[in-house]
């Protein structure tokens, strides 16, 4: 029973960090965290998804986030994006690899 354990300790850590690593989709408002929302001293392509009384803002971040930001940025819109969500600290950040206009 000891010999087992291990194995099953290395099986729940890696699955827990597999989890972690699966795309998400999700929709909602995309604005400018500094054009729209005057939160910040630079452009940044922001989510804002409500669910219920709930406000969530992801923080979308890396290359395909950042090409898109002429459609964000001065007109906020409904976009859906693909990614990885990561909690840093206070801020939720969501490495963008898919995004687009929701229809």
């Amino acid at each position: 029973m000891k010999a087992i354990l291990p194995i099953i300790a290395a099986f729940l850590a890696t699955s827990a960090a597999f989890a972690a690593e699966k795309e998400t989709t999700l929709t909602g408002e995309g604005k400018c965290l500094k054009c729209a929302l005057k939160k910040a001293d630079k452009c940044q392509n922001v989510l804002e998804v409500k669910k219920d009384d709930k406000v969530t803002l992801y923080k979308l971040v890396g290359d395909v986030s950042t090409k898109f930001h002429g459609e964000l940025c001065g007109e906020n819109k409904k976009i859906t994006v693909t990614g990885k969500v990561e909690k840093k600290g206070e801020t939720t950040e969501f490495a963008v690899s898919k995004i687009e206009l929701a229809k």
